[in-house]
């Protein structure tokens, strides 16, 4: 049967009713290329002997091009579908060849104008900016940004300032090392021309996939040898001076070929490459580097780092898929730290793979996907009195009542508590976050169950010193919120997750053979112990994704301080599919004046995140007063709506659910229906969708407004008053991960509304 390749979609985007059409034409054309109803044709006074035209229906052609070589099957590679008279036009031009220098596989336009000729006229970067002012005064956005500039200010002719020095030129890239490395020497030589980043991404548009990341990462400082080791960049030498079939289908399997390049394995695959817009964007197309951490065998636990949108999940849902295809019968535990997200992972993974064997229970074979309180409770429901028996329970909380009926209200627990025996409780300590923290952070994972073990606990990290009177009282609160769960026969959910890894610790072996973390920046001590104790150590045992920056939950974790050793095998992801460039450099400023350290405390640098897209500079809006954001939001989203952005893609987001509601309500009083994402509701179409900026963790929307990042809002005062110092220093850096987070779900487009002053965190006021 021949075997179908799809490559870059390089004709545009069709109508849903086509694209049924060309998926039916290619399911056809993988049974068999001799139907003569499917009229595969070369095309006369073609650039490249291979293209050929397929009829999709009377109108419609699809430009392939065939590789036979030796095969008894040919391989196709489709590039789009076009109007027929157009079709020949583009297959005429079109050419399938191979990089001869390092034997990558690329679609080329043999006939397109130079790259370089555009950059002998107006530089590209005064042509955006003089987009922008357009865009601006125009009023595309319903936003009024900026009174009018005179064209004598907006151009002074006293003074200019000194060019810049060329990106490439910073970090001493030499022309003569694109060319090396197998960069297009017209892309090359105006490559090393451009100054700003937004030059460059334009630029590199132009170019096939691998070449325009590959000069991302050289401007953004990655080393050269270090770009080619990401993509896998050697050197080839052709037979001649056009490559064979053979060579070509090399080329083809190269991990930078498969940028742009996929060899679909059955008819799901084929009928999803067709028919969903966001195919290419990740379910099929891996950065070789990516695809590497996916397929990669590793001694022990690996760590996955990286930025908001740089792609760590969808490496974790390759690597599932991977592990799942390479041992059939394999238990494995894909998690993460709550259950929208992990609901979030299983769809994902269905989409990537209907086939894949999702187990109904965890340390079945197959793929076990839940929030990692899911997958707590799987372990102490299955124990049963084990639970008991086996001394866990009592090893973590001492002695009491075998009874686990419910969950301990965390908030008015640890408030009772307080208020019944904290009477001689240092002011710096009495609050209930200090005491979540304690516990979290100090008593579960040392598993302390007495006072005399408290008062020789190590406290790394906390904040505030507590000497021996200060601990004897902190102590006494702890032993109230115990007793009083005891009696109720309830627990918090990290008492249970150190009891099930009390529990896992006392049985031979592990429950399942792998396990996946998503997330891992927000999960707490017990619940790493738990982790550690599910899987027994050795080979492809824990890989972890996860980012320090985007920590909004608990307090920070170095992994080895819970038996998770990650020495030598931790890599970190730097470049950004999701975000513009744009919203990209926004979001980052946030972080920036604040000190990040990762889960082996190392201490975090954002400086290297780069995004591969470009779009326009994110809209700082500051409103009178409530009624005039809403307004102005109002105007923001149905400008929106009228241009034909689809309403579920529109997202709004507010620090908290209060702010949510006052949100809604006011949009709807301007007309303008908005539906609420709380807790673990499903997002449905029709719709824009407001949520608290928690709520939008593992989301991404094409237009974003943050609401109210107003001083009064952000940072949130409930969340950072009455802390103690360390604690409070500690709120602040989630405070400001959030905002983060909150603005790289901007796909597009970004709107920043605040009223009054400003939040102290947001960069253009600092």
């Amino acid at each position: 049967m021949p075997q179908i390749v799809m490559g870059p979609n390089q004709t545009g985007k069709v109508d849903p009713s086509v694209k049924k059409a060309a998926y039916t034409f290619l399911e056809k054309l993988a049974e068999n290329d001799a139907v003569p109803g499917l009229h595969i044709e070369p095309i006369n006074g073609s650039a490249d002997r291979r293209v050929r035209t397929g009829r999709v229906n009377d109108f419609w052609r699809a430009v392939l091009f065939k590789i036979q070589g030796q095969a008894d099957e040919a391989h196709y590679v489709y590039v789009g579908v076009l109007p027929h008279d157009d079709a020949i036009t583009f297959a005429k031009k079109t050419r399938l060849k191979v990089n001869p220098v390092n034997g990558i596989a690329e679609l080329v336009m043999a006939t397109e104008p130079q790259p370089s000729t555009n950059y002998s006229q107006t530089p590209p970067a005064q042509e955006q900016a003089e987009a922008r002012a357009t865009d601006t005064h125009s009023g595309t956005t319903g936003l009024d940004l900026a009174p009018d500039i005179p064209p004598a200010q907006a151009r002074p002719t006293d003074s200019r300032p000194a060019p810049a020095e060329p990106l490439l030129a910073q970090h001493r890239v030499t022309l003569d090392d694109l060319l090396d490395l197998g960069v297009d020497k017209e892309l090359a030589e105006a490559a090393q021309r451009m100054t700003t980043d937004d030059e460059l991404l334009a630029h590199v548009e132009r170019g096939p996939e691998w070449q325009a990341l590959a000069l991302i990462d050289l401007a953004g400082g990655k080393p050269l040898e270090d770009v080619r080791a990401t993509l896998g960049i050697g050197k080839v030498a052709l037979q001649g001076e056009t490559e064979t079939d053979e060579e070509l289908l090399r080329a083809l399997q190269h991990d930078a070929s498969q940028l742009e390049f996929a060899f679909i394995e059955n008819d799901e695959e084929l009928r999803k490459a067709i028919e969903e817009d966001d195919f290419a964007a990740w379910r099929v197309f891996l950065h070789p580097e990516q695809r590497r951490y996916a397929t990669t065998s590793y001694k022990g636990a690996f760590r996955l780092s990286g930025g908001a949108g740089t792609g760590k999940t969808v490496v974790l849902l390759h690597r599932a898929r991977h592990l799942a295809r390479q041992t059939p019968d394999a238990s494995i535990l894909l998690t993460t730290f709550n259950k929208v997200l992990a609901e979030s992972l299983q769809i994902d993974l269905r989409r990537l793979d209907p086939t894949l064997r999702i187990a109904e229970r965890l340390g079945d074979p197959g793929i076990y996907v839940a929030g990692v309180d899911s997958a707590v409770s799987s372990v102490i429901r299955r124990a049963g009195d084990a639970v008991s028996t086996s001394g866990a329970l009592s090893s973590v909380l001492g002695e009491r009542s075998a009874a686990i009926r419910d969950r301990t209200s965390e908030d008015s627990a640890w408030r009772d508590a307080i208020s019944a025996v904290g009477g001689d409780l240092p002011p710096e300590v009495r609050s209930v976050a200090f005491f979540q923290a304690e516990y979290t952070m100090v008593v579960l994972p040392h598993r302390i169950t007495n006072e005399a073990g408290y008062l020789k606990a190590r406290r790394p990290g906390r904040g505030v010193a507590l000497d021996r009177k200060k601990r004897q009282a902190v102590w006494k609160v702890v032993a109230a919120y115990r007793a009083r769960a005891a009696v109720e026969g309830s627990v918090d959910y990290d008492e249970l997750a150190s009891v099930a890894a009390a529990y896992l610790e006392t049985l031979p072996g592990g429950t399942v053979d792998h396990v996946l973390v998503d997330e891992g920046q927000d999960l707490t001590p017990s619940k790493w112990q738990f982790l550690r104790a599910v899987v027994a150590e050795g080979e492809n045992d824990l890989f972890i994704a996860e980012d320090s920056h985007q920590r909004i939950y608990g307090q920070r974790v170095i992994l080895g301080q819970y038996g998770i050793r990650i020495v030598g095998r931790s890599r970190r992801l730097t470049l950004n599919y999701r975000t513009t460039e744009q919203n990209l450099r926004y979001a980052i400023k946030v972080l920036e004046g604040a000190g990040y350290v990762d889960m082996e405390s190392a201490e975090e640098n954002s400086s290297l995140y780069r995004s591969a897209r470009r779009g326009p500079e994110p809209d700082l809006v500051a409103a009178n007063s409530l009624s005039d954001g809403l307004d102005r939001v109002a105007a923001t989203v149905n400008e929106w709506i009228h241009e034909g952005v689809a309403p579920e893609t529109i997202g709004l987001l507010v620090r908290d659910r209060q702010s949510a509601q006052e949100l809604v309500h006011g949009l709807d009083e301007r007309g303008v229906e908005v539906r609420v994402v709380d807790g673990n509701k499903a997002v449905r179409k029709g719709s824009p969708l407001a949520m608290t900026m928690h709520r939008a963790k593992g989301m991404e929307f094409s237009r974003l407004v943050l609401f109210d990042v107003s001083k009064d809002r952000i940072p949130a005062h409930y969340a950072v008053d009455k802390l103690s110092e360390g604690d409070r220093d500690d709120a602040l850096l989630r405070e400001r991960s959030l905002l983060y987070v909150a603005a790289t779900r901007a796909r597009d487009k970004l709107v920043v509304v605040w009223r009054g002053m400003p939040s102290e965190l947001l960069p253009s006021m600092r």
